[in-house]
C-alpha cells in the first residue's frame, strides 16, 4: 500500500505543479478518486494526508480538498525528501556526479554525535548541477552496519531509491541543522563561489522505522541558487 499511495500522492502532486488543478480549485472527491485510480478510499486518504502535510491543499469541510498557492515554495526544510524527488517535482533538470565513493569513518563532530567507538561508512561525495550549474555539494555517510555496500550505479542515480525499493528499508524521520557558514576551498571552488560568498548547509541524522541511525548527511548550498521555506501548520499545545 505504501508504494501505491506514494505513486497516487507524486501524481497528484505533479498534476497540481502542472496547474491540471489550479490554486483555488478542488481535487475530485475521494470516491472520485478512488475510482480515478482504482483503489480503496483508505489509500486515497493516506495521499490527500501528505498533499496536506507538504501544503498542496487544504481540507475544507463539507467541500473538500481545496488546491494551495505552491509558488511561496522553493527547496522544503521539513520532510525527508531525496534529491532526485525534489528533481522530478520541481522540474530542476539536474544530473549527479559522484566526486567519492569509499570508505570511512564518520566525522562525529561535524554532527555533534557522541559515540563510544568509531562508526564505519560508506562515504558519498556528489555535486548537484542544475543547467550545467553547480547549486548543492552532498556529503553522505551510509553506516555500514545497516547497508555493508554501495555500488557507483546506485550513488549517481538515488540512494533511498535502493534503500526502499531493493533492500527494503522503511525510513522514518531525521534531525537537521541549518547553518550559514564559510566554504572550504574545495567546497567553493566545486560550486563556482564568488569571493567571500558564504553556503547554507543542512546537517542531518537520517533514522529507520525501528529508531535505528543509518544516515549522517552534509549537504552545501549555493545561497543564491535555494529559497529554503517551510510550511507549518498550527498544532494546539494544551
Amino acid at each position: 500500500m505504501r508504494n501505491k499511495f506514494n505513486a497516487i500522492y507524486q501524481d497528484l502532486a505533479d498534476k497540481i505543479n502542472h496547474h491540471n488543478y489550479p490554486v483555488d480549485s478542488y481535487l475530485p472527491s475521494e470516491t472520485q478518486l478512488s475510482e480515478l485510480y482504482g483503489t480503496s478510499r483508505e489509500t486515497i486518504r493516506k495521499a490527500l494526508s501528505e498533499l496536506l502535510t507538504n501544503g498542496f491543499i487544504q481540507k475544507i469541510r463539507g467541500k473538500g480538498s481545496i488546491v494551495l498557492n505552491l509558488q511561496r515554495f522553493n527547496f522544503p526544510v521539513s520532510g525527508i525528501t531525496s534529491f532526485k524527488e525534489l528533481n522530478n517535482s520541481l522540474h530542476m533538470n539536474s544530473t549527479t556526479e559522484v566526486l567519492c565513493l569509499e570508505d570511512q569513518h564518520v566525522p562525529l563532530e561535524k554532527f555533534d554525535y557522541q559515540s563510544s567507538s568509531p562508526l564505519l561508512a560508506t562515504y558519498v561525495e556528489r555535486l548537484r548541477k542544475t543547467n550545467n550549474e553547480p547549486i548543492v555539494l552532498d556529503h553522505d555517510y551510509i553506516l555500514k552496519s545497516v547497508v555493508p555496500e554501495i555500488s557507483h550505479k546506485v550513488a549517481a542515480d538515488s540512494l533511498y531509491d535502493y534503500f526502499e525499493n531493493q533492500l527494503g528499508l522503511t525510513i522514518s524521520y531525521a534531525t537537521k541543522k541549518i547553518t550559514v557558514e564559510s566554504p572550504t576551498k574545495e567546497e567553493a571552488q566545486l560550486l563556482e563561489l564568488n569571493e567571500h560568498q558564504d553556503v547554507v548547509i543542512v546537517r542531518s541524522q537520517t533514522c529507520l522505522e525501528d529508531t535505528t541511525l543509518f544516515q549522517f548527511t552534509e549537504s552545501v548550498h549555493r545561497p543564491d541558487r535555494f529559497s529554503f521555506v517551510d510550511f507549518a501548520r498550527r498544532q494546539k499545545i494544551n
